[in-house]
């Protein structure tokens, strides 16, 4: 017999070798017909995978994160036996599940090219396999038999993987109908389970993200088990299209990319500067009690510092190539941590305990190498401004500190109603440490810190293996936007590494020289990905204290511009951000183009209006129209901003 532990906590007893989907069916049928996969002991495998000792087990719906990878893991496998009975000669790369979904990197053979035009063949293949409820069989094979079987089916690049990146004895396979794919898992038990099938999109990609390889042709898609549910999925990607923030930012002339520039630099326009200088000035706002000192450090670093720091050893094939300079063996990097820089502003003077805490701020920029394909707006860019800060403080200190970061990255969310967030403590791969620096005591006890600091919150956090810095253990905040994707933002880091690294002391209280604990922060991640992420949260209607127009004057024709700067220059005195659109325009055109730049209230302005001194104002989307005096409407604008910054205190 074995026990059986449950996430509550509660055991029951089962004969050995009992299965996932048995236990499902013991506790009642309705939950055995929803699972799709079982976590045994940490690990997500197939639901008839035999239990032969104790464990803890976790039981996976397709609501579940881990049920839908397994889902769409299986669904990947579906994708390419469908592409394999499509496309006669096909080769295959890589084909995992994804956030939201599954891609397959493929090959077609000469002659076949794969286009939009083939998504509905395609899907309906999916579906005519996916309804032949195939059993999906896993398979150890040795490394002899698994290049044997897939240079028979003349899988070269399944043979190279198999050659360069396999061990033997860690091989296996799992098979659907005549579809063979080499694969660890887990899967579902059979493809009967998926019903609903889209392809999404067809992009190119180079074999193993080279790009001196050959590129491939990687198909992504989305499947479910109800229709109902693909159906609700296309109307929400329906609704991020209408909200992208690439388009909003156009719309409203916040940011913009240049190929002469370069790819993944953007450029922040004046609207978007102005957003992005207020967005800074209410962080500033929030650290002043905690007594911060700001600080510029700059873009570059001699590659000494970011050896000493361990970057470049560890992050050296994603940051820009040293840069190399007249002199001998000098060379510099591109700045991609703020950290290494802010360790020699502490390292500047000798430190006392007194001096602890001692916090470090500054929005600096950095740059990162991201593969071409990989950029995306300002959610994905190569150049981003974090807000960051690092805090070196006492081992005593530690909890306290990170609560207070804690405090300061969810007061944040509430400002800007991210109301459903969750937050996620990213732990060392025991696994795999070569990955990371420091000791099994230091990495025990700054993560204990973490889930101790999370408990003293009662802040609810799951556990995520192998998802720490290479320098230390994190706290992730993961935020829903108004439609339910998903996105990370704040982060709040324990790190005991970096500060040994630099060689960092203090003295203590009896004259002995220390070692600092140093602490990263940044509330908003970047300012690229947080704007980006506010645009798509408010599909570009922005609070009122925050927008960059508050007013667009809208003269009815030419006869009436003298009048309309009048008001401009009467509401920027009064501290009014307004715009004059005073194109030779109909007025409808100009209300539809303000609209569309999401300019929360227009004055309209006429004959009447510059007759009486008045203007008509008209808010965003056709709602409340009323007209009134320039000093009426100019108290109301500043009253609604007051209120609206005094309910962020």
């Amino acid at each position: 017999m074995v026990k059986i532990t449950f996430p509550d906590g509660s055991v029951r007893t089962y004969e050995q070798g009992v299965t996932g989907l048995q236990i499902a069916e013991s506790i009642s049928p309705a939950l055995a017909r929803n699972v799709v996969s079982c976590g045994v002991n940490g690990e997500t495998v197939e639901l008839n995978r035999p239990i032969n000792e104790d464990a803890t087990i976790a039981l996976y719906k397709f609501e579940d994160e881990e049920g839908k990878h397994t889902f769409w893991h299986t669904s990947a496998h579906l994708l390419a036996e469908a592409l394999q009975e499509l496309y006669p000669g096909i080769q295959f790369g890589f084909g995992p599940a994804i956030e939201n979904g599954f891609f397959y990197d493929v090959m077609p053979a000469e002659g076949q090219v794969i286009s939009e035009n083939d998504f509905a063949k395609i899907e309906a293949k999916m579906l005519e396999l996916a309804k032949k409820d195939e059993p999906v069989v896993r398979r150890d094979v040795s490394k002899a038999d698994a290049l044997k079987e897939f240079e028979a089916d003349g899988q070269a690049y399944k043979c190279e993987h198999i050659a360069q990146d396999l061990e033997d004895g860690t091989i296996s396979t799992y098979t659907q109908g005549r579809f063979t794919d080499l694969c660890r898992g887990p899967h579902l038990m059979s493809t009967g389970l998926i019903k609903a099938v889209k392809i999404t999109s067809v992009a190119g990609a180079f074999w193993r993200g080279d790009a001196k390889r050959e590129q491939m042709t990687r198909i992504y898609g989305i499947t479910f088990p109800k229709k109902k549910m693909l159906d609700e999925y296309l109307v929400m990607l329906e609704e991020a299209k209408r909200r992208d923030h690439r388009k909003i930012g156009k719309e409203m002339e916040l940011f913009m990319f240049s190929d002469r520039v370069g790819k993944g630099l953007p450029i922040w326009l004046p609207k978007g500067t102005q957003l992005r200088l207020r967005l800074q000035e209410l962080l500033r706002s929030l650290l002043r009690p905690y007594h911060y000192q700001e600080v510029i450090t700059p873009g570059i670093g001699g590659k000494s510092l970011y050896v000493t720091s361990g970057h470049y050893a560890h992050y050296g094939k994603d940051a820009f190539q040293p840069i190399h300079t007249p002199e001998e063996d000098e060379e510099y990097m591109l700045k991609p941590m703020n950290c290494p820089h802010h360790c020699e502003v502490y390292a500047r003077k000798p430190r006392s305990y007194k001096d602890l805490p001692l916090r470090i701020a500054e929005f600096g920029t950095v740059f990162r190498y991201e593969k071409s394909g990989e950029l995306h707006g300002l959610t994905r860019v190569r150049s981003f401004t974090q807000d960051d800060a690092h805090i070196f403080v006492r081992s005593d200190q530690v909890r306290a500190e990170f609560e207070a970061n804690i405090d300061i990255i969810l007061k944040v969310f509430k400002m800007f109603h991210f109301d459903n967030y969750e937050a996620q403590i990213s732990l060392r791969d025991p696994k795999d440490k070569e990955k990371y620096i420091g000791s099994d005591e230091v990495w025990e006890e700054s993560q204990n810190a973490i889930r101790e600091a999370c408990k003293e919150k009662g802040l609810t956090a799951h556990e995520e293996i192998g998802e720490a810095a290479f320098y230390g253990p994190k706290l992730d905040f993961m935020v829903k936007d108004a439609i339910g994707r998903k996105w990370q933002l704040g982060t709040i880091q324990v790190d005991y590494n970096l500060p040994a690294r630099f060689k960092l002391e203090y003295t203590t209280e009896d004259n002995a020289k220390q070692t600092p604990v140093m602490i990263h922060r940044a509330p908003f991640g970047s300012l690229e990905r947080f704007t980006a992420v506010l645009i798509e949260h408010t599909a570009g209607h922005f609070p009122l204290w925050l927008t960059p127009d508050q007013v667009a004057v809208l003269p009815i024709s030419e006869k009436y511009n003298d009048y309309a700067r009048r008001v401009v220059d009467h509401l920027d005195a009064a501290g009014v951000r307004c715009v004059i659109d005073d194109r030779n325009e109909k007025i409808g055109r100009k209300i539809r183009d303000n609209e569309l730049k999401r300019v929360p209230y227009m004055v309209i302005v006429g004959e009447k209006e510059a007759a009486e001194g008045l203007v008509s104002m008209r808010k965003q989307g056709g709602g409340e129209q009323a007209t009134m005096t320039m000093e009426a409407f100019a108290k109301r604008i500043n009253d609604e901003v007051a209120e609206q910054l005094k309910t962020l205190d």
